[in-house]
C-alpha cells in the first residue's frame, strides 16, 4: 500500500549549502538589452578623434566677426549699433541730453526725445555679419503731444534711474527698477521697453546702464573661470550646474580643455546631461537658458565662443519655436537688434532634434505632437526669413516640418529610455557629424 503520508519538509539547516537565488530587477533605461542603434556606436576614442578634428578647423578657420562700420559704404540703408560705455560716458551722454532738453524748454519749444524706432519694418539682415541689425530711423517723443506724453515721462523716469546708478556705481535688476514707480510704468513690460529705448538713445548697451536681468541661465562641464574674483569651477557644480552671473563684466580668465560647447534649450535635457555626466565621457561645456535666450546667457556664450574658441553645437526642440531659439543665439532678435554686435554668437551649428530625425530615429508616433495653425503660420514665417534662406539645410527641414505638420520635444527620446539622450542620440550624432 503506497504511503499517503505528506513528504515532510527538510529543515533549512539542511539547506545551507543551496541558497535561494535572489530575483534580480531590471531598470529599463540601464537594461542589458541593446537601444535602438546603439550597435551603430563606435568606440567613444574614434568620436573624441572626430570631435577634436571639429575643434582643431574651428581654431584654424575662425576670424574676427565682422563689423557694422567695415560695410557701412556698400550698404543700401544706413544703420545703426551701440557699444559698450563706461559708467562715467553714460553719466556724461545723459547729462548732455537733459542740458540740450532743458535749452529747448527755456526757449519755449518744450522737450521731446529722438528715439530709434525699433519698429519690425526697421531691421536688416546682413549676410555679411550674419546677424540682424537696427536701420537709421527714429521716431519724435513730445511731452506736449496726448499720445506720447506718458511714453516720453516714463523715458525721462527711466533716465534719470540710470543716472543715479551711474553716480553710485551700482547694479540693480529690472524688477528693481520697474519698483521704483509702479504706478508710473504701471506694468514691467513697460520700463523693460523704454530701458531698451534709453540704450538706444544714448548709443551704449544695455549691460552699461548696469540694469541686469534676474539670473536665469546655467552652465556646468569642463569650464573653470572667474566671477567677481572666485574661482568657479564648472565640473564641480552639481545636476543644477553654475548660475550664469548677470554682469558679464565679472566674468573673466576662461579656461576649458572641452573640445565643444553644448547649447540646450530646455532644463530637463542639461539635468539629464548634468547628472549623467556627459561632459566628461565627450569634454564639453553645456549651457542653458531654460527657454527663450537671456541677455546674460547670450553674452556668456559670446565670450565663451570667442576666448575659447570652441564649436558651439544646439540642442533643440524639433518645432518652429527651438529654431527661433537657435536662430535669437545666432543672428539676434528683432527686439534687440541695436545690441546683435554684442549678443550673437557667429556660426553655431544645429545639432538636433531636427524634423528629419523623427523618422530617422523611429520616434514613436505617440510621442510625436501635431503641429497647431499657430505652429505652422510661425515655420512658414520662417521660412521667408533671409537668415533661413542663408542655410539650405535650414529650410529643408522646416519645409519637411511644414508638410509634415509634426513636432516633437528633447524629451520624445526618453521613450527608448530616461538615459537615450546621453548614451546614444548625441554620441551618434557626434560620431556621424550630424550637424547643419
Amino acid at each position: 500500500m503506497a504511503d499517503k503520508r505528506k513528504r515532510r519538509r527538510p529543515d533549512s539547516d539542511t539547506e545551507e549549502d543551496t541558497p535561494t537565488p535572489t530575483p534580480t530587477i531590471k531598470t529599463p533605461h540601464l537594461s542589458s538589452k541593446s537601444l535602438p542603434f546603439q550597435k551603430r556606436l563606435k568606440p567613444d576614442t574614434t568620436i573624441l578623434e572626430s570631435l577634436k578634428q571639429l575643434a582643431d578647423s574651428v581654431k584654424t578657420t575662425s576670424k574676427k566677426p565682422g563689423t557694422l562700420a567695415s560695410l557701412s559704404t556698400s550698404l543700401s540703408t544706413s544703420c545703426r549699433e551701440v557699444t559698450d560705455l563706461s559708467l562715467d560716458s553714460v553719466q556724461s551722454e545723459i547729462e548732455t541730453l537733459v542740458l540740450s532738453l532743458t535749452k529747448s524748454i527755456l526757449s519755449g519749444n518744450g522737450f521731446s526725445f529722438n528715439v530709434p524706432s525699433r519698429a519690425s519694418s526697421n531691421h536688416l539682415y546682413i549676410p555679411e555679419l550674419d546677424r540682424i541689425v537696427l536701420k537709421d530711423k527714429s521716431s519724435s517723443r513730445p511731452f506736449a503731444a496726448l499720445g506720447s506724453v506718458r511714453k516720453a515721462t516714463i523715458t525721462a523716469r527711466v533716465m534719470s534711474l540710470v543716472h543715479q546708478l551711474c553716480v553710485r556705481n551700482i547694479h540693480v535688476t529690472k524688477r528693481d527698477l520697474f519698483y521704483t514707480d509702479v504706478k508710473l510704468f504701471s506694468d514691467q513690460s513697460q520700463s523693460d521697453a523704454v530701458l531698451d529705448d534709453v540704450s538706444c538713445v544714448l548709443g551704449c548697451t544695455r549691460s552699461s546702464l548696469n540694469v541686469v536681468a534676474s539670473e536665469k541661465g546655467v552652465v556646468v562641464g569642463r569650464l573653470v573661470f572667474s566671477d567677481n574674483g572666485d574661482v568657479i569651477d564648472c565640473t564641480k557644480m552639481g545636476v543644477g550646474g553654475k548660475a550664469i552671473p548677470p554682469n558679464i563684466d565679472r566674468v573673466g580668465d576662461m579656461q576649458s580643455d572641452a573640445l565643444f560647447v553644448l547649447l540646450v534649450e530646455k532644463d530637463a535635457a542639461f539635468m539629464r546631461l548634468a547628472e549623467d555626466r556627459f561632459y566628461n565621457r565627450f569634454p564639453c561645456v553645456i549651457i542653458t537658458a531654460k527657454g527663450q535666450p537671456d541677455v546674460a546667457t547670450r553674452l556668456f556664450l559670446r565670450k565663451m565662443k570667442l576666448e575659447l574658441n570652441l564649436p558651439v553645437l544646439a540642442l533643440v526642440d524639433s518645432d518652429p519655436y527651438g529654431l527661433k531659439i537657435l536662430s535669437v543665439y545666432g543672428c539676434g532678435s528683432k527686439n534687440m537688434s541695436y545690441d546683435s554686435a554684442n549678443l550673437t554668437t557667429p556660426d553655431i551649428k544645429w545639432l538636433g532634434i531636427r524634423p528629419s530625425d523623427l523618422d530617422k530615429y523611429k520616434i514613436p508616433e505617440q510621442c510625436r505632437l501635431p503641429m497647431t495653425e499657430t505652429d505652422i503660420k510661425t515655420g512658414k514665417d520662417l521660412l521667408e526669413e533671409d537668415f533661413v534662406k542663408k542655410n539650405p539645410g535650414w529650410v529643408q527641414e522646416l519645409e519637411l516640418m511644414v508638410k509634415t505638420k509634426q513636432k516633437a520635444e528633447i524629451q520624445a527620446l526618453s521613450s527608448f529610455g530616461f538615459q537615450y539622450l546621453s548614451e546614444v542620440y548625441l554620441p551618434l550624432k557626434l560620431q556621424q557629424r550630424d550637424w547643419l
